[in-house]
């Protein structure tokens, strides 16, 4: 019986038994696959697919299934989640055509997360992670972002696809074998054919492996590197047929191979290819021919090889290998016995020895293109003649070799047997640990039956791996469980066996599956001995039991009961015989869980349990496993594992004391006679483990069983249950005279495993028991771990450890107790670590001295196991001791690190595991620890386990951070100080730039009935914010909108006919419709960037409605009716602006493809010009350059004009600057001057080649590129052509031509590198003014020397057509230069005979030029604007309110009065462009009195004398300027102006005027006010196009400006509006911030106030943004650091995250601030804080935490009476954390006035409250503290200064009662060392923690007997370091005198 329940004891239980079927094979039959639709016809899938193997299957069907089984394979895999520590499987199965991916775990049900078909049979499938990073050294791969990505292998391709959605198809050279993900990418064997064996002449073998590193990487070969025996090591291809791989792991990144010739495997390291072995391989190319004696030893083996495939006589294969073998070892060449073991020798020459004789030049697929035809007969020559070297001559060039990228580096090849077995390949390799974490890689040899294990651990240098020897264990199957670090083995007799590493656990026991009987085995291969006569199971088993032990070849010594351990087998085994089941392999191990495959076919998946299930245990066994030689820890563990593990094994709460048992024994104390582990009580399930004789039934009653329960934990809880006391029981007295005899004899035995190791394992438990005190929520593991200790350390004769632990649990550790003798001989076995300290090491203490200001020995810690406890003392070095370099280096001088002896290596250590990043804006102390604690992963939800004395420190660190973060901490910085706000912030910044918080989703339901007006997707909410006094946005939509027909209001006169009021209305009709064509330009401004695309869904384009209706009775009113003219393709150009303005709603941060853009392509041909318009728009917010380019040649050879000039300038703006060289091709087709002379005429149409022409200047904006800018100078001048070409519209393509000119020579000025014999600025004056046309030599071609039949110009310079872009050129170049010289050129004339041969237009751009040079002398005040006007000018020009006017002979008043006009605007022009953007309030006052003069103008009566076109022109221009200024802001009074001139549609108005007055509107609401314009040289260049101040007459007109430019103000489009949004509500609102100006020349560093959301001023112009108090928590954007990061929140629809603070509301809410919680307390602040009521609570906070703590604990009830005291502690306590914004403090107040009043009550029965309390005390006024308090004056206090003082009296009064009723007599007999009573252990327990009193054991150090006066003992006790308070208290005591002090 004995023996039964010994081998229960070393059996294992395995749990969770599940029978397995692979979820795709059920998923496969009901997808849709032509397979199994013809399985289907023949049967009922029902039947087909039944689980259970052969049974219930047709005959006929037989075939078909067994044939699918073969098919169908599948792998698992851990599944990991980001989220939470499930632990799941996935599974990847193949069959057929099909793969399926499927993942669940045992909480999840299964489910297919993806299934692929492909075309062919897969012939593998498998995951394989890619890097993607460019950087491919070695070292990106550790921190490289990868590519997770399933592969799936077919005969001629291989597919793979991305977890992102990414599809790769990569085509196979060659036939593949095998593939093997890696660590890099994929590595790929080639399978070899039989045709490659040559017989003949030696010839190059080829590469049989090969890698790809990325899908879209090159296939190419592998490197070998191995040492030869002479020492040098070679590098070549691996060309060896023979070596196969059998194994590949990615971490350590090793590879496995066979070579199956000489039946050895190797070991190699995977890794890069250095460079010199690359050209070591790539130089062998180079030579030519081969070594000599490579080609007959070459040929020889392969002869040989192929004599050994195979057809070898059948009888005896053997022999007949051998003999081959033998030969071929004696006949060679010596080179072959040189050779590694798998390498062949033939060194890889170039691939141009390639079979294919090297003519073919080698690119793609034809590289390895090995099928036969193409081998071309070459000589056969052996001897090197030169002409068989020669072929390396005639090698077509472009036959660059493929450079290799991984190479294969020997490690280890197994030791060469006597016994070749001929098929002993590994059919099974896996890496498994040991408990203690030592390596092994193991792999399976079928044919043996072996499991060979090698061991192998790093180098100390962590460059290699270094392999020990060989271990073998019989087995048939094996798999690692990689979970608890063991390996399953299934041996040859059909048992399961746990081994870890090489030791055996034991056997494993499948509840539900009969363990293997010996009588069926027949069934089973097994070792031959003539066991079947035997017919009784004893012997039997013992014979097995001697097999066993013969096999066990272990290393390690065998454990003590190893001959018990393969006893007997189950005795009950014999009733499973009849089953004849059994198991048949292992499989799928993942994780601890593994599936057996059973005889019949059907499948089990198994659980294995883990090490230990409870924390406290896990902990335990880590520092124990830590401390003790590996051996050891190994047998500790594993005989722990089988104890835990038994069947029937422990539940959560009896597993340690099933531990402690287990330990102790081991230890070699006898458990079952020590009292207090003899009555663990195992909650009935009486492991087999426990002595048997508990469990013996008995019926009679004894003695025992009465002691049994008075020494229960049971009876003691009754003892001290209220109920007792009431009912006045007294208490029960315990016989101890049991425990008396049974303390006589108990010893230590010192023979067992553990014994010698008893004080290191007590030290390490000490300390595993400090770091348990840090966690507040392992209280009751505190309990369990101290009754251990207090044991050990009795019997280990401890005393300053009993006293210690005596001081934190007064009441579990008796004075008194049994102890274990140790033999005085033994003690000299015991081994005394150096570490061991006679003064326990305890971490309050610690804290506590530090606090003091006193010296302190380093606290030890191990490592990963006490992590709190190394943070703790980490944090309070930094902090307290203010020792900045503590957390920077191994702190050595704080922590003293525990280690073994020597042996263990440093990388066990976990050198720099925290390493602290200077964080550059990390100030203070404060900063410094909480940076520090973030980096290290520390979070509040570990702050909260802290205690929270231990935490004061830390969370006043916080506290500090929490009111001036820095705005770039990390994510994590910002949870930890309890800023959302800022962790959000931190967390958008990472997101990709998608949807952000503000995307208004759906339009609301109103605007989906009525026609859409392209308007809907606007942000409402952020614009009701922004404008919430008014409706002007609604107002804006009504102007801008162009899908609804406009309202004709004409009056029938009389005297008119019906048919001629119809054309009335129609001529009414289309003047409205000029304005109706001009809209949309101003609509794409106000939508600007407001929209994210479905990208299921085309774009909404609004329709253009040029319909109109008369009221009264709404008839419509149409232009195609045919009574009026209307001009041809009038709406062509409104259409493409209508494609734009819907196109740029689309935000640059959309998902856009190229399909996508290529499916809006409209069906109607009408619809052509608004899709041009949209691929424009498209390219301007960056989304062209995801167009294909095969699509963009598809569109421009459609010869559609305006589709050409879309897509133009939309690629060219999308490439800006970028000098791209394929888009420079695109555009120079279709600018002739681009082309070469000699190239065929291409018909360009004239349009085309300006957008071409403005396109070359995008592209090359800012380059100063030499052979661009010099076309373009000669392109200003460009003459007519003799025919028609180049005549009409000349002015708008040498318009353009200047302003590319500009853009490419932007902002560089006099430094144009290079350009010097150009001459570019005096050939610009010469355009600019006139005079004779120099030719430049070769610029033109032939035909410009003949003059234009049409156009007579002669060779003097058209100055109309070439002046605007000469003079924007040269604006441009010289932009902000403040160049005088060239300013001057630009000053209008000031003489009357000159002023008439200029342009009064041209004068504008002249002043506008010269003011854009000179940026900094333009002043935002009408004088500096008049300033700019010549004198001449300035005295004659009339003043228009005059009614006659002067006359003059010499006087040109015309001509005065125009140039006054125009100048004016050019200045006021160039006012806009200095202050685009800023609001500046001078600037918009000085415009708007000048736009409120040219109003009047208009309406004098002597307009016409300047002409109504000019002033309309410069009305335009000055409203256009006003806009910039105000851009974004939706100012109203400029929105007013916008209004009334929108109502003007008569006389002069045409559509170009509609088109500036709109376009100023759109700028004003830039965006829906998100947008505003920045003034950078890009920013000004595009804004000169897009506001060039020439209008078109009417819509079709491009004589002077292609209307297309006019969309380029979105390059000056920048975002600057920032939104506070509440990080609670996730909602926009109001918040008041602070900016500061740096200074500049016109002003000093000043600061400005706004209310966001609103435009930020540009950020170049800034030095710091700050969210003001009081209402939110303070936060500080410095953009002195750079101003990438409000860069990016800007551009992310500038989401700033506020949070209100405490007790505050918003300003929605409560405007003026006078609602808020604190201004009413503040109003009545009174004496009486109890005024405050909880109900108020809510307006203060939303933690609903602080919400139910009101309610329940706050609340006043019926009948409260002594309860009412309590309430009006906890409200106030509660009032002070909300307003002081210390919520966190809460728990603290309350745990401190708990523990005073339990105190009261003496009811402390454990002092680790009163240890906080004191710790907190002595945090408040310690030094540092005090003096962060001078620092910082204003600060908020932390704790409440009242609630400290009483805290400490009453504690204080509490003990001096206790001290004078009776306790002296206590503390007096503790110090004398007599023996006091046990009623007051607690409270001295209290005394002596509180006042720190040292422990008996140093006072007679100080030798207290005959100290007289208290001056004497204050002197005696100064070196142990007692305050003086506790001092006063015992001196009563001390100096003999009875009566005490107290103060």
């Amino acid at each position: 019986m004995s023996n039964f329940s010994e081998e229960r004891a070393t059996m294992i239980a395995a749990g969770d038994l599940q029978e397995f079927v692979p979820f795709g094979r059920d998923h496969c039959k009901h997808h849709p696959n032509a397979l199994n639709l013809q399985l289907r016809q023949l049967q009922p899938a029902s039947e087909l697919w039944s689980s259970d193997g052969a049974a219930g299957l047709v005959g006929s069907l037989q075939e078909v299934t067994i044939h699918e089984k073969q098919k169908e394979s599948w792998q698992l895999r851990r599944g990991g989640s980001e989220i939470g520590e499930v632990d799941y499987d996935e599974e990847l199965y193949v069959a057929g055509n099909m793969v399926i991916w499927s993942k669940g775990s045992k909480s999840q049900a299964l489910a297919v997360y993806k299934a692929f078909t492909v075309d062919s049979p897969v012939q593998q499938a498998l995951w394989c992670d890619f890097i993607i990073s460019q950087d491919k050294s070695e070292k990106a791969y550790s921190s490289a972002e990868v590519e997770k990505c399933i592969c799936i292998l077919q005969s001629s391709c291989i597919n793979m696809h991305s977890i992102e959605g990414k599809d790769y198809i990569a085509s196979l050279p060659f036939q593949v074998a095998n593939v093997w993900p890696t660590k890099y990418g994929l590595l790929f064997e080639r399978s070899s054919s039989s045709h490659e064996v040559p017989l003949g002449p030696p010839r190059e073998p080829l590469p049989t492996m090969f890698s790809m590193l990325h899908p879209l990487d090159e296939i190419t070969p592998l490197v070998c590197k191995s040492g030869s025996l002479f020492g040098s090591s070679r590098v070549q291809y691996v060309v060896d047929h023979a070596m196969k791989i059998v194994f590949l792991s990615t971490d350590p990144s090793i590879v496995m191979t066979y070579d199956t010739v000489q039946c050895l495997h190797s070991v190699w390291v995977l890794r890069r290819v250095k460079a010199e072995e690359e050209n070591a391989v790539l130089k062998f190319s180079e030579q030519g021919g081969t070594p000599q004696n490579v080609a007959p030893s070459s040929s020889l083996t392969a002869n040989l090889r192929s004599l050994s495939k195979g057809d070898s006589p059948v009888t005896s294969p053997f022999q007949n290998y051998s003999s081959i073998h033998s030969q071929s070892r004696s006949t060679s060449s010596p080179s072959l016995h040189s050779r590694s073991p798998s390498i062949s020798n033939m060194a890889a020459l170039s691939r141009a020895h390639s079979p294919a004789s090297g003519v073919q030049s080698f690119t793609g697929v034809q590289r390895f293109n090995l099928s036969s035809h193409n081998q071309s007969p070459r000589r056969h020559s052996i001897s090197h003649s030169p002409d068989s070297n020669s072929n390396s001559s005639f090698l077509a060039p472009e036959t660059e070799p493929i450079v290799p990228e991984l190479c294969i580096d020997h490690l280890w090849t197994e030791a060469i047997t006597n016994i070749r077995e001929k098929n002993s390949q590994a059919s099974k390799v896996f890496i498994t640990s040991d408990l203690c974490g030592q390596k092994f890689l193991c792999f399976l040899v079928e044919s043996q039956l072996q499991l060979r294990c090698v061991k192998f651990q790093e180098s100390n240098d962590k460059t290699q791996l270094i392999f020990g020897s060989i271990t073998n264990i019989q087995a048939k199957d094996a798999a690692p469980v990689e979970k608890i670090d063991t390996m399953l083995v299934l041996e040859s007799s059909g048992n399961l066996v746990l081994y870890t590493g090489v030791v055996r656990v034991g056997k494993v026991f499948i509840p539900g599956l009969p363990a293997p009987s010996l009588t069926m085995s027949n069934a089973m291969p097994r070792p031959s001995t003539p066991l079947d006569s035997v017919s009784t199971p004893t012997p039997l088993s013992k014979l097995l039991g001697s097999l066993d032990e013969v096999v066990l070849l272990s290393p390690v010594p065998e454990l003590r009961d190893s001959s018990k351990l393969h006893d007997s087998l189950y005795n009950e085994d014999c009733t499973f015989q009849q089953l004849g089941t059994y198991i048949h392999s292992i499989r799928d191990p993942v994780r601890n869980r593994v599936t057996l495959e059973l005889s019949n076919g059907s499948m089990v998946r198994i659980t294995l349990p883990e090490i230990a299930t409870s924390e406290l245990v896990q902990t335990c066994l880590q520092a124990i496993k830590f401390i003790l030689p590996k051996e050891i820890a190994v047998q500790m563990l594993v005989k722990w594992y089988s104890v835990h593990s038994a069947p029937g094994g422990p539940s959560y709460h009896s597993e340690w004391n099933l531990f402690v048992i287990c330990l102790m024994n081991m230890m070699g104390y006898n458990t079952d006679r020590l009292a207090w582990t003899r009555n663990f009580d195992f909650e009935g399930s009486l492991s087999p483990v426990i002595a048997p004789k508990k469990a013996r039934p008995s019926e009679t009653g004894s003695d025992e069983d009465w002691e049994y329960l008075l020494n229960s934990d049971y009876h003691q809880k009754v003892e001290s249950h209220l109920l007792n006391r009431s009912l006045c029981l007294s208490p029960l007295e315990v016989s101890q005279i049991k425990d008396e005899d049974l303390s006589q004899n108990l010893s230590l035995d010192s023979s067992t495993l553990l014994f010698s190791h008893i004080p290191a394992m007590f030290f390490v438990l000490h300390l595993v028991y400090e770091e348990l005190k840090l966690n507040t929520l392992m209280g009751e593991g505190i309990h369990s771990l101290v009754d251990l200790l207090v044991q050990l350390a009795r019997d280990l004769k401890l005393e300053p450890y009993l006293d210690h632990y005596y001081r934190d649990y007064p009441t579990l550790v008796r004075t008194t107790g049994q102890v274990c003798t140790i033999d005085q001989g033994q003690t000299g076995f015991m081994h005394h670590p150096p570490f061991f300290t006679s003064e326990p090491p305890s971490i309050y203490q610690w804290v506590s001295s530090c606090l003091k200001g006193e010296e302190m020995p380093p606290y030890p810690y191990l490592p990963g196991i006490c992590e709190r406890s190394r943070l703790v003392v980490l944090s309070i070095a930094l902090y307290i001791l203010g020792d900045e370099s503590s957390v920077c280096e191994e702190s050595s001088h704080y922590l003293s690190r525990i280690t073994l002896a020597p042996q263990k290596s440093q990388a066990e250590q976990e050198e720099n595991r925290f390493s602290f990043r200077h964080s550059p804006s990390v100030s203070s102390l404060a900063e410094r620890l909480v940076v520090w604690m973030a980096n290290v992963g520390f979070t509040l939800r570990d702050l909260e386990t802290l205690p929270f004395g231990i935490a004061l420190p830390i969370r006043d660190a916080i506290y500090h951070c929490r009111e001036q973060p820095a705005a770039d901490w990390p994510e994590a910085v910002c949870l930890l100080i309890g800023r959302q706000d800022l962790s959000k912030q931190a967390c958008e910044g990472n997101l990709p730039k998608g949807k952000s918080v503000l995307s208004s989703d759906v339009p609301s339901g109103t605007e989906t009935e009525e026609e859409d007006d392209g308007m809907n997707d606007m942000n409402q909410e952020v614009m009701s914010l922004i404008w919430s006094e008014d409706l002007r946005v609604q107002d804006v939509r009504r102007l801008l909108q162009s899908a609804h027909p406009v309202r004709v209001n004409v009056v029938q006169y009389p005297e008119l006919s019906d048919h001629e009021f119809i054309e009335e209305k129609e001529n009414r009709l289309l003047q409205l419709c000029q304005r109706t064509m001009a809209l949309p330009v101003g609509r794409g401004m106000f939508t600007l960037f407001s929209y994210h695309p479905v990208p299921t869904e085309p774009l909404p384009i609004p329709k253009l409605n040029l319909t109109g209706r008369a009221p009264p009775r709404n008839t419509t009113v149409d232009l195609n009716s045919g009574n009026i003219d209307v001009p041809p393709n009038m709406t062509s150009w409104a259409s493409f602006h209508n494609g734009v303005a819907a196109g740029l709603k689309i935000a640059p941060a959309s998902q856009i493809d190229s399909a996508w853009i290529v499916y809006n392509k409209p069906k109607h041909a009408e619809l052509a010009n608004e899709y041009a318009g949209f691929l424009m728009a498209l390219g301007l917010n960056g989304h062209l350059t995801k167009l294909a380019t095969l699509n963009i040649h598809d569109y421009l050879t459609k010869g559609h004009e305006m589709t050409s000039i879309g897509l133009l300038l939309g690629v060219s703006a999308a490439k800006l600057g970028t000098m791209d060289m394929s888009i420079t091709r695109l555009l120079s087709i279709h600018i002739p001057a681009l082309l070469p002379p000699t190239s065929t005429e291409l018909d360009v149409p004239h349009n085309v080649q300006v957008a071409a022409v403005v396109g070359i200047g995008l592209v090359y904006q800012g380059t100063a590129h030499r052979h661009t800018a010099e076309v373009l100078l000669a392109e200003i001048g460009r003459p007519p052509g003799p025919e028609m070409e180049y005549c009409t519209d000349r002015e708008s393509y040498s318009l353009a031509a200047g302003l590319a000119l500009g853009m490419v020579c932007l902002g560089h000025g006099s430094n144009l590198i290079g350009m010097s014999d150009l001459n570019v600025p005096e050939q610009l004056y010469q355009y600019m003014v006139g005079g004779h046309r120099r030719f430049q030599a070769g610029m033109h071609r032939e035909k410009h020397k003949s003059p234009s039949y049409q156009i007579k110009e002669g060779d003097t310079i058209n100055v109309d057509v070439t002046c605007p872009g000469a003079t924007l050129a040269l604006a441009m170049i010289y932009l902000k230069t403040n160049n005088r010289s060239i300013a001057d050129w630009l000053r209008a004339p000031d003489t009357m005979y000159l002023l008439d041969f200029v342009k009064p237009e041209f004068l504008l751009l002249r002043t506008l030029a010269r003011c854009l040079i000179l940026w900094d002398d333009i002043l935002p005040n009408s004088k500096w604007v008049d300033s700019n006007v010549p004198q001449i000018i300035r005295e004659n020009s009339i003043s228009l309110s005059e009614i006659e006017l002067p006359c003059s002979e010499d006087l040109n008043l015309e001509t005065l009065s125009q140039a006054h006009v125009y100048i004016i605007a050019g200045a006021c022009l160039s006012l806009g462009f200095r202050f685009a953007g800023s609001e500046n309030l001078s600037a918009f006052n000085c415009l708007h009195k000048f736009a409120k003069d040219f109003m009047t103008y208009l309406s004098a009566p002597n307009a016409s004398v300047t002409g109504p076109y000019n002033l309309e022109t410069c009305l335009s221009v000055v409203l256009l300027s006003l806009a910039m200024v105000m851009a974004g802001s939706g100012n109203l009074k400029v929105l007013q102006l916008c209004r009334f001139l929108h109502m003007k549609t008569g006389g002069e108005m045409n559509y170009g005027f509609h088109l500036a007055h709109h376009m100023a509107l759109g700028i004003l609401f830039l965006g829906g006010g998100r947008y505003s314009l920045s003034t950078s040289n890009s920013s000004i260049a595009a804004l000169l196009c897009a506001l060039y101040p020439h209008f078109p007459a009417h819509s079709t007109d491009n004589r002077y400006h292609l209307q297309a430019l006019r969309h380029l103000y979105v390059l000056a489009a920048e975002p600057r509006l920032l939104v506070p949004v509440d990080v609670d509500t996730n909602t926009p609102c109001y918040a008041l911030l602070e900016v500061t100006y740096k200074g500049t020349q016109w002003y000093e560093q000043t600061k400005e106030e706004l209310m966001a959301p609103t435009l930020l001023p540009e950020l170049h112009l800034l030095k710091q943004i700050k969210v003001k108090g009081p209402r939110y928590w303070e936060l500080l954007i410095d953009l002195s650091k750079g101003t990438q990061h409000l860069k990016s929140i800007l551009s992310k629809d500038g989401v700033l995250y506020v949070k209100l603070r405490a007790g505050q509301l918003s300003y929605k809410d409560d405007p003026m601030g006078w609602q808020s919680l604190l201004a009413q307390t503040v109003a009545n602040r009174n004496s009486e804080a109890r005024a405050f009521k909880p109900e108020t609570i809510s307006a203060f906070t939303s933690d609903p935490a602080l919400l139910s703590f009101a309610e329940y604990f706050c609340k006043p009830t019926v009948n409260m009476g002594q309860k009412q005291e309590l309430l009006d502690l906890f409200s106030s306590v509660l009032y002070e954390c909300v307003t002081q914004e210390t919520p966190e403090m809460l728990p603290a107040y309350i745990a401190m006035d708990q523990a005073v009043r339990r105190l009261g009550r003496r009811e402390m029965s454990e002092t680790s409250e009163l240890w906080q309390i004191k710790l907190v005390l002595e945090f408040f006024s310690s030094r540092s503290h005090q003096e962060r308090l001078q620092t910082h004056p204003k600060r908020g206090l932390f704790m409440n200064s009242e609630f400290l003082p009483v805290v400490k009296c009453s504690i204080d009064n509490t003990l001096d009662q206790w001290l004078q009723a009776g306790g002296d007599v206590c503390v007096h007999a503790y110090l004398s060392g007599q023996p006091w009573e046990e009623s007051q252990l607690s409270m001295l327990a209290c005394f002596l923690v509180y006042h720190s009193v040292p422990a008996p054991r140093h006072l007679p150090s100080v030798g207290l007997e005959g100290s007289t006066s208290f001056a004497e003992l204050l002197f005696k006790f100064k070196q142990l370091k007692m305050p003086v308070r506790a001092l006063l208290r015992l001196a009563p005591l001390l100096l003999g005198n009875p009566q005490p002090m107290v103060m």
